[in-house]
């Protein structure tokens, strides 16, 4: 029974420095990846403050629209059809 134990505690031992080992080279060959994550988590922040913040947003906008109606309208356009096609892509893809 003492050798069993030994034998398990051996396996384990090994198990655990090949799983060190496995984080290690997982950590290195992610790190490829933190400019992405990190304009992702700008993009998450930029759109928080935006939430939080909404009459700034408006303010932008009705400036814009004053200054430059009809180019307000042309992409408030644009932005509603491809609004509008995301829905139609999404309601296509979850009834299937």
């Amino acid at each position: 029974m003492n050798a069993r134990r030994l034998r398990l505690a051996l396996m384990r031992e090994r198990l655990v420095e090949r799983s060190r080992r496995l984080r290690v080279e997982a950590a290195a060959q992610s790190a490829v990846l933190d400019p992405v994550l990190n304009v992702g988590d700008q993009i998450r922040d930029g759109a928080a403050w935006v939430r939080s913040h909404p009459q700034v947003l408006a303010a932008v906008l009705v400036g814009f629209a004053v200054v430059r109606p009809r180019r307000v309208w042309r992409w408030g356009l644009r932005l509603w059809g491809a609004w509008r096609l995301l829905g139609t892509l999404q309601h296509r893809l979850t009834s299937r």
